[in-house]
């Protein structure tokens, strides 16, 4: 991004196409995770374990049921809000807010983007 001012920022973040939006699907990794691939941090994706870092579920811990480009945020198992009407809900969670407990290793993808982003 180019600017520094906020609107822009924002715009830019509500504007940007798919390919960009994955970027911002990024969450921490466990210390265990950190020091067996040697970085930070990864995208999430459905199948991973998370435990929640942040908000009212804080230490909550399931697996990534979906993931949304389009409003940037991932479901997790077992997290969820009731309605007025008494019906559960899935509560949706930013990915910045939970850390990657264990990887979901099946996807052909995953190995190389978890040993490339270092």
């Amino acid at each position: 991004m180019v600017s520094n001012q906020p609107r822009k920022q924002r715009k830019a973040r509500y504007n940007a196409p798919l390919h960009i939006r994955q970027k911002y699907m990024g969450a921490l990794l466990s210390k265990e995770l950190r020091e067996k691939y040697g970085c930070r941090s990864a995208n999430v994706i459905v199948g991973d374990m998370v435990k929640v870092m942040r908000g009212d579920h804080a230490g909550s811990t399931g697996k990534v049921e979906a993931v949304s480009l389009k409003h940037g945020t991932i479901v997790v198992e077992g997290i969820s809000v009731s309605r007025a009407d008494g019906t559960e809900v899935a509560r949706p969670v930013y990915p910045s807010n939970v850390m990657i407990t264990s990887l979901y290793m099946k996807d052909d993808r995953r190995e190389g983007t978890i040993s490339r982003s270092r």
